[in-house]
């Protein structure tokens, strides 16, 4: 199971004691705002790839409902606009604190710069003004995050992370947060609880020991844990939120926070390899995804797989795992799709370039659909909110279940294009794994590196404590279930199985909700 730990495998891995030299890390740790501002306006010009960066630009932002509220002791109650980030409340805002965001965007690049923002009014507003601005608000909000430069400014995002902040009304002091492994094991990290998600990302990292410049390398990854200790994917953390103020506002003890390596393609586990603590990391998330049955394995190759795992031999554990199917991918919770028919029930991963569905078809065989991201044309998230009679709701309270859809245009043929269309909660997370697969490609594409561009510590680099503490290896790798049944893949080009033509889908929301494909447009016949 994940999480146990095998004492025949041992490996120590360098974690500092966590107190030890604590304050010069605070004080760095602050210091580095500055410097990734400096470094934010340089970064412009370099071709070098940060692994969290691009995706975060296919964050969704919406504002889907408002409030009244009663202002502080007493005062005039005002209208509260709610700001969502990929289905989730992340904060409560009023129009003067959007207003005021609005100036310092302005008064830093340039008004030509900025999208409409909607005016004020001399008068309180009528219900129907209260919507209209509520709009006006929310592309406003979704124009200024896609726009490459004013969405990843410290403007924004600090507006952001303190508006959740004070949303959730928590005091900034120093905690301790608890980070998963892939396996299970704990790492307990001292933090602030307004410290962003790169900040605890590099406080995870200097407790591994994990080095600069492969720091890039890893996400931390907001989950659920099931019943059963599988973690489902939530979203990716990103630097205009806090990770403590985002897990402990869900309250609930199934959320965690996991770190899980954020590339897709392995080629680049050679640079995480060359380090005995990136090793570990790669290995113990390996063994992990075997055991939950996300890679796909033959008995024999299992039995393989036992044998390295036995001898200690990561590399060429990781080496052999490299070749099987799925290693790598992100697996998500049982959905339904309209492919190869509708209400399909199927499993989604995604990884390899590739979204995979498999389903069971009449008889009880197992086969699996491949769609390359090459071949998606775009592809847009969709959602609906039943809401109560009356026609007004209010955060948590009498609203029905949020339907989320994936829907992406597929080359089918070389000549046909047809609309695919994937309903999960989950779906937000898979677009943004789409994003990040093409974000990657279009580098490789350009000669780019997925290098992360090392960032220089105010003071010098980190120094870490010489003391070691033991962490276990994962457990041995059970052997395989004997009924498990063998994939059957699909035709390559899926142009042998009988598709149903569904049209675009409801085309009520923006043009910016859809996802254009860059990589799509460099696609040849060899692609197909």
């Amino acid at each position: 199971m994940p999480g146990e730990v095998s004492s025949r495998t041992d490996v120590p891995l360098p974690f500092p004691h966590p107190m030890s030299g604590r304050p010069k890390w605070r004080e760095r740790l602050r210091g580095r705002a500055e410097q990734r501002r400096r470094a934010c306006r340089a970064s412009a010009a370099l071709t070098v790839w940060n692994p969290a960066g691009p995706a975060a630009r296919n964050m969704h932002f919406s504002i889907p409902e408002t409030e009244s509220r009663s202002g502080d002791s007493g005062g005039s109650a005002y209208v509260a606009y709610n700001i969502h980030v990929n289905g989730v409340l992340h904060c409560r805002v009023r129009y003067s604190q959007l207003l005021g965001l609005h100036e310092q965007l302005r008064k830093e690049y340039g008004a030509n710069v900025l999208p409409a923002f909607p005016p004020k009014k001399l008068f309180s507003l009528t219900p129907a003004e209260v919507e209209q601005r509520r709009e006006q608000l929310e592309k406003y909000m979704q124009a200024v995050r896609q726009d490459p430069l004013l969405g990843s400014s410290e403007t924004f995002n600090s507006f952001l992370r303190r508006a959740q902040q004070e949303t959730q009304q928590v005091p900034t002091e120093e905690v301790s947060l608890e980070v998963l492994l892939s396996n299970g094991q704990k790492v307990l990290v001292n933090v602030l609880t307004s410290d962003q998600t790169e900040d605890v990302l590099e406080a995870v990292a200097a407790k591994l020991d994990l080095p600069d410049d492969l720091i890039g390398y890893f996400s931390l990854f907001l989950v659920r844990e099931k019943e059963d200790g599988a973690f489902s994917f939530v979203r990716k953390l990103q630097d205009f939120e806090l990770p403590y103020v985002s897990v402990t506002s869900l309250r609930s003890q199934e959320y965690k926070i996991v770190l899980r390596k954020s590339y897709w393609d392995s080629a680049y586990d050679d640079d995480v390899m060359e380090n005995r603590v990136g090793l570990n990391l790669l290995y113990a998330q390996t063994v992990s995804d075997i055991e939950r049955g996300w890679i796909l394995v033959t008995k024999e190759q299992h039995r393989q797989l036992k044998s390295l795992q036995e001898k200690v031999s990561k590399k060429e554990f990781l080496r052999l795992a490299q070749t099987l199917r799925h290693y790598g991918y992100l697996r998500f919770d049982a959905c339904v799709a309209d492919f190869p028919e509708k209400d399909c029930p199927v499993v989604v991963s995604a990884g390899n370039s590739e979204l995979s569905l498999q389903l069971r078809l009449p008889g009880q065989q197992l086969r699996e659909g491949s769609f390359r991201v090459t071949r998606m044309r775009c592809w847009r998230v969709t959602s609906s909110v039943p809401l109560p009679s009356g026609g007004t709701s209010s955060p948590g309270r009498g609203r029905g279940e949020v339907r989320l859809e994936l829907a992406f245009e597929y080359l089918m043929s070389k000549d046909r294009l047809q609309w695919v269309t994937i309903t999960s909660p989950q779906a937000i997370m898979m677009s943004i794994c789409l994003q990040s697969m093409v974000d990657e490609l279009m580098v490789k594409k350009s000669g780019g590196s997925i290098r992360k561009m090392l960032r220089r510590r105010v003071g010098g680099t980190l120094k870490r404590s010489d003391s070691q503490q033991a962490v276990k290896s994962p457990p041995l790798l059970e052997s395989p279930d004997a009924s498990r049944e063998s994939m059957v893949k699909l035709s390559s080009k899926l142009s042998a199985v009988s598709l149903r033509g569904i049209g675009s889908p409801s085309t009520d929301a923006s043009a910016s909700d859809v996802h254009g494909n860059f990589a799509f447009e460099g696609i040849g016949d060899e692609d197909l």
